[in-house]
């Protein structure tokens, strides 16, 4: 089976600090795949150096077989990315933001919004600025879902959700996988890797 995800050696410096030294992971398509380790472990930033969002110091990575130094624009059509802390323009509705991100796709999504705006309890009419930490990260995993990616990337994607809602996130992610993406999270909670994921790498 083909890899979704492959790094060998992947290194990211902050000048003399250390974000990741040396990750070698490899992630198959169709797996769910958990990423665990305490908060500043360096989760995030592998994650943003497999989208291409910040540069490598070395090592490398491919993403959907394709390189995340030259093929960049490509992989981010077919993948969909949820960070840990999103930050939308605060005078946007809700419905704005996903807009704009299929927009930016060139892509219709409005019907696929709504639908997961309803199993999500979320008013798509409501402005982010009036929004809970909860229901922005909502607004984060729509967002990363509404176009169908082959690829999810999602950063602790279950922190600030009530345990209802996560129950509706996992049901979801079910549901995607059937239909043949691949999921990559990161996560902190050992238990809700252990669950519902077939595959982990630690990070320390």
């Amino acid at each position: 089976m083909a890899d979704a995800i492959l790094t060998e050696k992947l290194t990211k410096r902050y000048g003399r600090a250390r974000g990741i030294s040396e990750v070698s992971l490899q992630v198959q398509q169709g797996d769910v795949f958990g990423f665990i380790g305490p908060n500043g472990a360096g989760k995030s930033t592998l994650i943003r150096t497999l989208l291409g969002l910040i540069r490598a110091s070395a090592g490398s990575a491919s993403v959907l077989g394709m390189s995340i130094r030259t093929r960049r624009r490509d992989l981010l059509k077919r993948v969909g990315y949820m960070p840990s802390e999103a930050a939308y323009y605060p005078r946007m509705r809700v419905k704005d933001v996903f807009r704009m991100s299929a927009r930016l796709r060139r892509k219709d999504c409005e019907r696929e919004s709504w639908v997961l705006c309803d199993r999500f309890e979320l008013d798509p009419n409501r402005q982010v600025s009036d929004l809970s930490f909860g229901n922005k990260k909502k607004v984060a995993i729509i967002n990363a879902l509404q176009h169908r990616p082959e690829l999810l990337i999602l950063d602790e994607p279950t922190s600030g959700l009530d345990p209802l809602i996560q129950r509706v996130f996992w049901d979801v992610m079910r549901e995607r996988n059937r239909e043949g993406a691949t999921i990559f999270l990161s996560s902190h909670v050992l238990s809700e890797v252990q669950h519902h994921c077939r595959h982990a790498a630690i990070i320390r």
